[in-house]
């Protein structure tokens, strides 16, 4: 299977994003490390906000990412654009619903490894210049791997009932975009095969999992 477009094609797409929109991603990047500290210090009443933070990186993404500039080169971008405002319906569903997803609910293996891929996307936007690509034509924050990536993590620390539904577009991202980074050398976007393998994992294995017992009505 070939792709559409080149290395070099796929990291124009990037700097022409990043010299019209440098300030959104440092907005979302200064959002998103506020958040995650607030829900670092208190995960059970940060579950709201951290969605809708979610909600804002997957609507940007899919609006002006993908249909603004990754469809001049890629046409299969419109149906991934629709894929990410699916995703950032999907959300602002379980922000609004009562109670929030609960973050952070997660223990063990699962919470750090959510941590891990947090704290990893914050740093997304250094590991390309670390592995030698240049600003502006590399991907930075908003763009879809690092999102799918922050999204991932925070989703391996939900109880995984509530995750399910969640998981779906990620997962599928997970495949898409890591087949683009094997394919055209970005690096940095690896971290994507690791992020929707253990997700995958995460889920299934929560299809064996019992569901506990309500308690009756006297």
């Amino acid at each position: 299977m070939h792709l559409p477009f080149g290395h070099e094609q796929f990291l124009d797409v990037f700097g022409a994003y990043n010299r019209s929109f440098w300030w959104a991603a440092l907005l979302l990047w200064l959002a998103t490390a506020a958040v995650a500290v607030r829900w670092l210090r208190d995960p059970a009443h940060a579950g709201r906000v951290v969605t809708w933070l979610l909600v804002a990186h997957w609507m940007w993404s899919g609006v002006v990412y993908q249909f603004g500039y990754f469809r001049a080169t890629n046409r299969a971008a419109t149906v991934f654009g629709v894929l990410f405002l699916v995703e950032a319906g999907l959300l602002a569903r379980a922000a609004a619903s009562r109670p929030p997803p609960d973050l952070g609910s997660a223990r063990g293996a699962w919470r750090v490894l959510g941590l891990l891929l947090v704290g990893y996307g914050l740093v997304y936007p250094l590991v390309g210049l670390a592995l030698g690509l240049r600003y502006p034509r590399l991907p930075t924050f908003g763009v879809p791997c690092p999102t799918a990536i922050v999204t991932i993590g925070f989703l391996l620390t939900v109880k995984v009932e509530r995750a399910r539904v969640l998981a779906v577009v990620p997962l599928i991202w997970a495949v898409i975009g890591s087949f683009a980074a094997f394919t055209l050398g970005i690096r940095a976007d690896l971290m994507l095969a690791v992020a929707g393998l253990a997700l995958l994992v995460r889920v299934i294995g929560s299809f064996g999992t019992p569901r506990p017992a309500r308690a009756s009505n006297p």
